[in-house]
């Protein structure tokens, strides 16, 4: 069975690197791992050491916007449009690497809404998803993701908390529109970022319908790789935030063989 992991929270909390962080220790596992991008900034991927242009992979936006725009494909004129939407899918938007195999859902650059490419995440995914051990997708600040429900039924949500009410408030509204639009999950997992105080964590160890998993070691090679573009797949096996993360996954019941 495929473990689906979501990392949300507010723009800035730490959710990408949480996630990037969450790869890297999942990853030693050997177990085959599906990394979704579904955040516009497309900054996973970076802080995983993946150049997406230079691997030849687009991003799903990319492919959708020249079917629209009839800029290419010119082979695959005569085949139904679900059909050749599929099939780029898994020829052009999917990085197959040693560790994990990789999607970016990419940036719009046309007017309109996202339902297409969601339609394609919701359609696609799910069925590739079964050839996986874990699923992990980063999503955007905010809450639309869940509005789109691009990953409608997963078991592990985990909010990044920065030390703010706004942080409060995200908890709460992403709770609520999880009921309201009947997106299922098996745990609600709450994490502070490293700028958490001791009084402060213990705001969030007792909210209702959440489980406080611990906080993210501050690490200032996490700052200094992010800053340089190196991957932080290179961490040293020592780094604090690395330890932390893992330590956290551990307490979720994810990792090992």
């Amino acid at each position: 069975m495929t473990r689906r992991v979501v990392s949300t929270g507010r723009g800035g909390s730490g959710k990408t690197t949480f996630m990037a962080l969450a790869v890297k220790c999942l990853s030693a596992s050997s177990q085959p791992l599906l990394v979704i991008d579904v955040d516009s900034d497309q900054n996973l991927a970076d802080m995983l050491g993946v150049d997406l242009e230079k691997e030849k992979v687009r991003t799903v936006l990319d492919v959708l916007f020249d079917l629209q725009k009839g800029n290419s494909y010119e082979e695959l004129k005569s085949m139904p449009m679900p059909r050749k939407i599929e099939y780029l899918f898994h020829s052009d938007c999917v990085y197959e690497g040693r560790k994990f195999d990789l999607i970016s859902l990419g940036v719009k650059y046309t007017t309109g809404c996202y339902c297409l490419p969601t339609d394609l995440l919701k359609g696609i995914i799910p069925r590739m998803a079964n050839s996986y051990q874990y699923m992990l997708v980063d999503t955007p600040g905010g809450l639309e993701h869940l509005n789109r429900k691009v990953v409608s039924e997963v078991d592990d949500i985990f909010v990044i908390l920065d030390p703010s009410l706004k942080s409060i408030k995200n908890v709460q509204r992403t709770r609520k529109i999880t009921r309201e639009l009947d997106i299922r999950y098996k745990n609600f997992y709450l994490v502070a970022n490293h700028k958490f105080s001791d009084d402060l964590e213990e705001q969030f160890r007792h909210m209702e319908g959440t489980t406080y998993l611990g906080k993210i070691d501050y690490d200032v090679n996490v700052e200094e790789y992010n800053l340089t573009g190196r991957s932080l797949l290179e961490l040293p096996e020592d780094s604090p935030a690395c330890l932390s993360v893992a330590r956290i996954l551990a307490k979720a019941g994810l990792g090992g063989n």
